[in-house]
């Protein structure tokens, strides 16, 4: 079962393992979307759309009662968590805290619901937990606090859950994938939007004590950000591949180029060395 289907990870997730001949249960936001409408012209019948709003508790039950219905006694193999947002990439004190609390809602507390939903079915499956953290959960990088912050808590719940799940057989994975083109940098309308409330929102002395040639700036960050992401989302599809499939699956993964030496040197390097780095 998989959250966030509609583009992405989760789309090409589900694509792929229906072809592969698995029984897939695609999560999606908006189960009339060209998204849910993609997956059910090309996939199989053994794929089903899911209306999945993981910050909505009603459609949490009823995509978890819809799944148990089809799976029986046999249990549920794997949850992934994909969903997520990224909000305005920003400075963290220039940040609204609405952005703060959307990140949470939607990266950590609607993957904590979903799991805490269908772990029973998990349980009669001894079945995986794979949770889509990012780099970005697991060290620090500038203008990324609010979304940064969501998805280190979702590591860390990964974490907790995979030691305290393990006497039931059920194993519990954290993917931190580089930067890829998912469809989660969102539509011009959504940066305008929250652009605004950001510029809005702003005190005078802090616009001040950055200059509004910054605030520019970060514009022209968000519009080169594409560029700098890799269109090719093959290593993080075999990353969650081998935590689904694999008899020993790593509790950590670091797909595509750069995820993993920055962490090295967060762990293993003064902090004043990965700052400057």
């Amino acid at each position: 079962m998989f959250s966030g289907s509609d583009t992405g990870i989760g789309h090409a997730l589900a694509k792929h393992l229906d072809s592969l001949g698995f029984v897939v249960f695609a999560g999606v936001l908006n189960k009339d979307g060209p998204g849910a409408a993609e997956l059910r012209r090309s996939c199989s019948q053994r794929l089903s759309v899911l209306q999945l709003d993981i910050t909505n508790t009603t459609q949490v039950k009823e995509a978890y009662l819809a799944v148990s219905e089809k799976v029986q006694n046999a249990g549920l193999w794997g949850v992934v968590n994909n969903a997520g947002i990224l909000g305005f990439p920003a400075d963290g004190e220039l940040l609204p805290m609405s952005t703060y609390r959307h990140c949470m809602e939607v990266n950590f507390f609607g993957a904590v619901e979903v799991s805490k939903t269908f772990l029973p079915l998990l349980r009669k499956s001894q079945g995986r937990l794979v949770n889509m953290s990012s780099m970005a959960g697991g060290i620090p990088l500038p203008r990324y606090a609010a979304y940064g912050a969501s998805k280190a808590a979702l590591s860390m719940f990964s974490g907790v859950m995979r030691q305290e799940l393990s006497k039931w057989g059920i194993k519990v994975m954290a993917i931190h994938p580089s930067g890829f083109r998912t469809g989660i940098e969102g539509t011009a309308e959504q940066w305008d939007r929250q652009e605004k409330e950001l510029m809005e929102n702003l005190p005078a002395d802090t616009r001040q004590a950055y200059g509004d040639e910054y605030l520019l700036g970060l514009r022209n960050y968000l519009l080169h950000l594409p560029s700098h992401c890799a269109p090719d989302l093959s290593p993080v599809l075999g990353s969650v591949l081998h935590a689904l499939l694999a008899r020993r699956p790593q509790g950590l993964y670091t797909p595509g180029k750069g995820a993993y030496a920055p962490l090295c040197i967060f762990c293993c390097f003064p902090l004043w060395f990965y700052d400057f780095f």
